[in-house]
């Protein structure tokens, strides 16, 4: 079984490439995996398996 997270992205465009790269990477340390952006760019959907 799979669970979701959304996360918002609260950043300007200044390393904008930087920041979101931490955000996954802190995430992923934790069994997150990047799923998809939302629609605006506003925030990003993670996906890990439930009984990890």
């Amino acid at each position: 079984m799979k669970e979701y997270k959304v996360v918002k992205i609260h950043m300007s465009l200044t390393k904008f490439n930087e920041k979101l790269e931490n955000i996954l990477n802190t995430h992923a340390r934790e069994g997150w995996r990047f799923i998809q952006f939302s629609s605006n760019y506003s925030a990003v959907v993670l996906e890990r398996d439930k009984n990890r």
